[in-house]
Protein backbone atom coordinates (compact mmCIF):
# COMPACT_ATOMS: atom_id res chain seq x y z
CA UNK A 1 0.00 0.00 0.00
CA UNK A 2 2.79 2.41 0.89
CA UNK A 3 4.59 1.88 -2.42
CA UNK A 4 1.42 2.44 -4.43
CA UNK A 5 0.66 5.64 -2.56
CA UNK A 6 4.17 7.01 -3.01
CA UNK A 7 4.03 6.21 -6.73
CA UNK A 8 0.66 7.99 -6.99
CA UNK A 9 2.08 10.95 -5.08
CA UNK A 10 5.02 11.31 -7.47
CA UNK A 11 2.62 11.22 -10.42
CA UNK A 12 0.45 13.91 -8.84
CA UNK A 13 3.48 16.13 -8.21
CA UNK A 14 4.79 15.71 -11.75
CA UNK A 15 1.47 16.73 -13.27
CA UNK A 16 0.25 19.19 -10.65
CA UNK A 17 3.16 21.34 -9.50
CA UNK A 18 3.44 23.45 -12.65
CA UNK A 19 -0.31 24.32 -12.90
CA UNK A 20 -0.35 25.12 -9.17
CA UNK A 21 2.70 27.38 -9.55
CA UNK A 22 1.28 29.20 -12.60
CA UNK A 23 -2.35 29.46 -11.55
CA UNK A 24 -2.25 29.40 -7.74
CA UNK A 25 -5.60 29.75 -5.99
CA UNK A 26 -7.99 26.93 -6.82
CA UNK A 27 -5.27 24.95 -8.62
CA UNK A 28 -3.08 25.01 -5.52
CA UNK A 29 -5.96 23.96 -3.26
CA UNK A 30 -6.84 21.16 -5.66
CA UNK A 31 -3.24 19.93 -5.63
CA UNK A 32 -3.13 19.96 -1.83
CA UNK A 33 -6.39 18.02 -1.56
CA UNK A 34 -5.24 15.50 -4.13
CA UNK A 35 -1.95 14.90 -2.30
CA UNK A 36 -3.82 14.24 0.94
CA UNK A 37 -6.20 11.90 -0.87
CA UNK A 38 -3.52 9.79 -2.55
CA UNK A 39 -1.73 9.44 0.79
CA UNK A 40 -4.93 8.20 2.40
CA UNK A 41 -5.29 11.23 4.68
CA UNK A 42 -8.84 12.16 5.68
CA UNK A 43 -9.40 15.88 6.21
CA UNK A 44 -11.90 17.26 8.73
CA UNK A 45 -12.68 20.97 9.04
CA UNK A 46 -14.36 22.60 12.02
CA UNK A 47 -15.24 26.12 13.12
CA UNK A 48 -16.13 29.35 11.33
CA UNK A 49 -14.45 30.14 8.03
CA UNK A 50 -11.95 33.00 8.41
CA UNK A 51 -12.72 36.14 6.49
CA UNK A 52 -10.29 37.25 3.75
CA UNK A 53 -7.45 39.36 5.07
CA UNK A 54 -6.99 37.36 8.29
CA UNK A 55 -3.76 36.26 9.93
CA UNK A 56 -4.10 32.54 10.61
CA UNK A 57 -1.79 31.21 13.33
CA UNK A 58 -1.53 27.46 13.89
CA UNK A 59 0.33 24.92 15.96
CA UNK A 60 2.88 22.93 13.98
CA UNK A 61 3.15 19.13 13.91
CA UNK A 62 3.98 18.05 10.38
CA UNK A 63 4.53 19.05 6.75
CA UNK A 64 0.95 17.84 6.34
CA UNK A 65 -0.18 20.95 8.25
CA UNK A 66 0.55 23.06 5.19
CA UNK A 67 -1.50 20.85 2.88
CA UNK A 68 -4.39 20.78 5.33
CA UNK A 69 -4.50 24.58 5.66
CA UNK A 70 -4.22 25.20 1.93
CA UNK A 71 -6.96 22.62 1.33
CA UNK A 72 -9.57 24.30 3.52
CA UNK A 73 -9.09 28.04 2.93
CA UNK A 74 -7.45 30.45 0.44
CA UNK A 75 -4.24 31.50 2.14
CA UNK A 76 -0.67 32.56 1.55
CA UNK A 77 1.87 30.82 3.73
CA UNK A 78 4.81 32.03 5.75
CA UNK A 79 7.42 29.31 5.22
CA UNK A 80 10.94 28.79 6.52
CA UNK A 81 13.57 29.82 4.01
CA UNK A 82 14.85 26.23 3.72
CA UNK A 83 11.68 25.36 1.79
CA UNK A 84 13.06 27.35 -1.14
CA UNK A 85 15.59 24.58 -1.71
CA UNK A 86 13.08 21.72 -1.80
CA UNK A 87 12.99 20.43 -5.41
CA UNK A 88 9.82 21.51 -7.18
CA UNK A 89 8.04 22.42 -3.96
CA UNK A 90 10.12 25.50 -3.20
CA UNK A 91 9.59 27.03 -6.64
CA UNK A 92 5.87 26.26 -6.52
CA UNK A 93 5.54 27.82 -3.08
CA UNK A 94 7.34 30.96 -4.20
CA UNK A 95 5.24 31.42 -7.32
CA UNK A 96 2.08 30.78 -5.30
CA UNK A 97 2.87 33.74 -3.07
CA UNK A 98 4.61 32.17 -0.08
CA UNK A 99 6.49 34.57 2.18
CA UNK A 100 9.82 33.10 3.25
CA UNK A 101 11.17 33.80 6.72
CA UNK A 102 14.76 33.37 7.88
CA UNK A 103 14.67 33.06 11.66
CA UNK A 104 18.48 32.79 11.78
CA UNK A 105 18.76 36.41 10.61
CA UNK A 106 16.76 38.61 13.00
CA UNK A 107 17.60 41.73 10.98
CA UNK A 108 15.39 40.45 8.15
CA UNK A 109 12.31 40.05 10.37
CA UNK A 110 11.02 43.64 9.97
CA UNK A 111 10.99 43.17 6.20
CA UNK A 112 9.10 39.91 6.53
CA UNK A 113 6.60 41.53 8.90
CA UNK A 114 6.17 44.30 6.34
CA UNK A 115 5.49 41.76 3.59
CA UNK A 116 2.81 40.06 5.71
CA UNK A 117 1.30 43.43 6.60
CA UNK A 118 1.03 44.32 2.92
CA UNK A 119 -0.75 41.07 2.10
CA UNK A 120 -3.21 41.55 4.95
CA UNK A 121 -3.95 45.14 3.94
CA UNK A 122 -4.62 43.90 0.41
CA UNK A 123 -7.28 41.57 1.78
CA UNK A 124 -5.28 38.34 1.41
CA UNK A 125 -5.18 35.88 4.29
CA UNK A 126 -1.76 34.76 5.52
CA UNK A 127 -1.03 31.62 7.55
CA UNK A 128 1.95 31.21 9.85
CA UNK A 129 3.29 28.72 12.39
CA UNK A 130 4.53 30.97 15.21
CA UNK A 131 6.10 28.12 17.18
CA UNK A 132 8.86 28.26 14.59
CA UNK A 133 9.28 24.50 14.38
CA UNK A 134 7.30 21.28 14.68
CA UNK A 135 6.38 19.71 18.01
CA UNK A 136 5.30 16.18 18.88
CA UNK A 137 2.59 14.96 21.27
CA UNK A 138 1.09 17.38 23.77
CA UNK A 139 4.22 19.52 23.87
CA UNK A 140 3.97 22.97 22.30
CA UNK A 141 6.41 25.79 21.84
CA UNK A 142 5.52 29.39 22.73
CA UNK A 143 4.16 31.51 19.90
CA UNK A 144 6.82 33.94 18.78
CA UNK A 145 5.30 37.42 18.65
CA UNK A 146 7.05 39.05 15.66
CA UNK A 147 4.47 38.26 12.96
CA UNK A 148 1.59 39.32 15.19
CA UNK A 149 2.83 42.88 14.65
CA UNK A 150 1.55 42.57 11.07
CA UNK A 151 -1.99 42.06 12.39
CA UNK A 152 -1.62 45.04 14.71
CA UNK A 153 -0.27 47.29 11.95
CA UNK A 154 -2.91 46.24 9.41
CA UNK A 155 -5.86 45.91 11.78
CA UNK A 156 -6.37 42.35 10.55
CA UNK A 157 -8.19 39.74 12.63
CA UNK A 158 -6.09 36.93 14.08
CA UNK A 159 -7.58 33.45 13.71
CA UNK A 160 -6.07 30.70 15.90
CA UNK A 161 -6.09 27.33 14.13
CA UNK A 162 -5.73 23.98 15.90
CA UNK A 163 -4.31 21.18 13.76
CA UNK A 164 -4.64 17.69 15.20
CA UNK A 165 -3.90 14.13 14.09
CA UNK A 166 -5.13 10.73 15.23
CA UNK A 167 -1.67 9.16 14.94
CA UNK A 168 1.75 10.24 16.17
CA UNK A 169 3.15 8.88 12.90
CA UNK A 170 2.22 12.23 11.34
CA UNK A 171 4.95 14.02 13.29
CA UNK A 172 7.87 15.50 11.40
CA UNK A 173 10.59 16.12 13.98
CA UNK A 174 14.18 15.28 14.77
CA UNK A 175 16.70 14.39 12.10
CA UNK A 176 14.36 12.49 9.79
CA UNK A 177 14.14 13.58 6.17
CA UNK A 178 11.01 14.75 4.41
CA UNK A 179 11.15 11.64 2.22
CA UNK A 180 11.28 9.36 5.28
CA UNK A 181 8.24 11.11 6.73
CA UNK A 182 6.31 10.87 3.47
CA UNK A 183 6.98 7.13 3.25
CA UNK A 184 5.92 6.59 6.86
CA UNK A 185 2.63 8.43 6.32
CA UNK A 186 2.03 6.47 3.11
CA UNK A 187 2.34 3.19 4.99
CA UNK A 188 -0.42 4.06 7.48
CA UNK A 189 -3.72 2.29 6.98
CA UNK A 190 -5.52 5.55 7.71
CA UNK A 191 -4.79 9.01 9.06
CA UNK A 192 -7.16 11.84 9.93
CA UNK A 193 -6.15 15.50 10.23
CA UNK A 194 -8.57 17.93 11.86
CA UNK A 195 -8.32 21.65 11.20
CA UNK A 196 -10.34 23.67 13.72
CA UNK A 197 -10.75 27.44 13.39
CA UNK A 198 -11.30 29.39 16.62
CA UNK A 199 -13.23 32.69 16.70
CA UNK A 200 -11.14 35.59 15.45
CA UNK A 201 -9.24 37.90 17.78
CA UNK A 202 -9.44 41.55 16.76
CA UNK A 203 -6.43 43.54 17.96
CA UNK A 204 -7.01 47.13 18.99
CA UNK A 205 -4.80 49.81 17.41
CA UNK A 206 -1.43 49.74 19.11
CA UNK A 207 -2.07 46.39 20.77
CA UNK A 208 0.89 44.58 22.30
CA UNK A 209 2.00 41.82 19.96
CA UNK A 210 3.27 39.65 22.80
CA UNK A 211 -0.07 39.75 24.57
CA UNK A 212 -1.79 39.01 21.26
CA UNK A 213 0.47 35.99 20.69
CA UNK A 214 -0.32 34.64 24.16
CA UNK A 215 -4.05 35.14 23.64
CA UNK A 216 -3.93 33.37 20.27
CA UNK A 217 -2.06 30.38 21.68
CA UNK A 218 -4.45 30.16 24.62
CA UNK A 219 -7.33 29.98 22.10
CA UNK A 220 -5.96 26.86 20.40
CA UNK A 221 -8.01 23.80 21.26
CA UNK A 222 -6.66 20.29 21.10
CA UNK A 223 -3.99 20.84 18.49
CA UNK A 224 -1.40 18.12 18.23
CA UNK A 225 -2.97 14.69 18.67
CA UNK A 226 -6.45 13.44 19.42
CA UNK A 227 -5.75 9.76 19.83
CA UNK A 228 -8.56 7.27 20.25
CA UNK A 229 -8.74 5.54 23.62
Amino acid sequence: MGTLRVTALLAVLLTGLLPAALLGGAALRSLARTILAVLGVRLVRRGPAPRPGSLLVANHVSWLDVLALVSVTPVRLVAKCEVKGWPGIGATAGRAGAIFIDRTRPKTLPGTVGDVTGQLRAGRSVAAFPEGTTFCGTEHGPFRPALFQAAVDSGAPVVPVSIGYDSTEAAFIGDQTLWDSVCRVARLRRLTVTVAFAPALRPAPGADRRALARAAQASLGGGGYHLAA
